[in-house]
């Protein structure tokens, strides 16, 4: 049997995944969970040999009242760096986007689909995976390809994520420990990098390659 753990904060879709792989006469779901920090408990739990993981999860709080991951890119870092015991990671995403692929996969992950693809798809990717492969969505490996990697570094890149959720310079300043003048010439310097206008289409060139 190989052992699932799937994690998505929509728990509908969740449900509905987990109903669909219990079908499977060698596939046993062993856990859910919902954020990231539920995620990594859950999988320290059960032990899970396949982790079946949402690109956009919020991070929850965990049991020691520490914050969790950021996101599902975040929890695959986190269970690679943990060490070589973690189970294989498939990440699944609703946004095809090429920036995901190539940093889940930096992440440590093993597999990257999107979340439309046909279950028997996904049934054939956890069992490759589970048998030491690597799974990549065939149209989303090419954009990675054709979009390269993220110019930006990784204060930048920290910056336009803070930016993206609506916070203000000195609230962004606030929240990274630097002062406005530094985010501000971080922001400059990915307004230049992505050659944009300003920081709201940063923001969103950033986020259209999955560079944040």
């Amino acid at each position: 049997m190989i052992r699932l753990v799937v994690a998505d904060d929509q728990s509908i879709l969740r449900s509905g995944l987990v109903a669909l792989l219990r079908l499977e006469s060698d596939l046993e779901v062993v856990g859910e969970a919902a954020d990231g920090a539920s995620t990594l408990a859950t999988v320290a739990e059960h032990r899970p040999d396949v982790l079946l993981l949402d690109v956009q999860m919020p991070a929850g709080t965990a049991a020691d009242g520490g914050v969790g991951p950021e996101d599902g890119i975040a929890v695959a870092q986190s269970l690679q760096e943990a060490g070589a015991d973690g189970p294989r990671i498939i990440v699944l995403t609703t946004f095809g986007r090429a920036g995901y692929l190539r940093r889940t996969m930096e992440a440590g992950a093993q597999g990257f689909m999107v979340k439309d693809t046909p279950v028997e798809r996904l049934v054939d990717a956890i069992r490759r995976v589970h048998q030491g492969l690597r799974v990549v969505d065939p149209e989303l490996a090419a954009q990675s390809l054709a979009v390269g990697p993220s110019p930006l570094t990784a204060q930048e890149t920290a910056v336009l994520q803070s930016a993206a959720t609506g916070n203000a310079t000195a609230q962004i300043a606030a929240a990274l420990f630097l002062s406005v003048g530094t985010v501000r010439n971080h922001v400059s310097a990915a307004i230049g990098k992505l050659g944009v206008a300003n920081r709201a289409e940063a923001v969103r060139t950033a986020s259209d390659n999955g560079w944040i």
